[in-house]
């Protein structure tokens, strides 16, 4: 980002160090804590459907930017990531339990 003269901070890059040193302060939880405060915030004052609304908003804005098909797109390359975790946690899964000990069970 280009500096202002006289070496002081753009607007951007003092939001960034901001932003970098409360996070450092007080970690994730302080911004999922003021999160939730906003949104409730907002749906006490303009009530829940507002959310549905915007939410429009932002995926017609997202179609007329990527096309019809983004979502399509995203849709089928999550499902795959999910795919692709399950069968590594499967293979994690059987090699865990072929290098456990059987236990032995009791004469009887």
């Amino acid at each position: 980002m280009a500096r202002k003269a006289g070496g002081g901070m753009t607007v951007a890059e003092a939001g960034r160090m901001g932003g970098r040193l409360v996070s450092e302060k007080y970690g994730p939880e302080f911004y999922e804590k003021i999160g939730k405060k906003g949104g409730s915030s907002t749906a006490n004052k303009y009530g829940p459907e507002f959310f549905g609304r915007i939410g429009k908003k932002g995926g017609r804005a997202v179609t007329a930017k990527y096309g019809a098909g983004h979502f399509e797109r995203i849709g089928r390359k999550g499902g795959q990531k999910v795919a692709d975790l399950i069968e590594r946690a499967k293979t994690l899964e059987s090699a865990e339990e072929e290098t456990q000990p059987v236990a032995a069970t009791p004469a009887e």
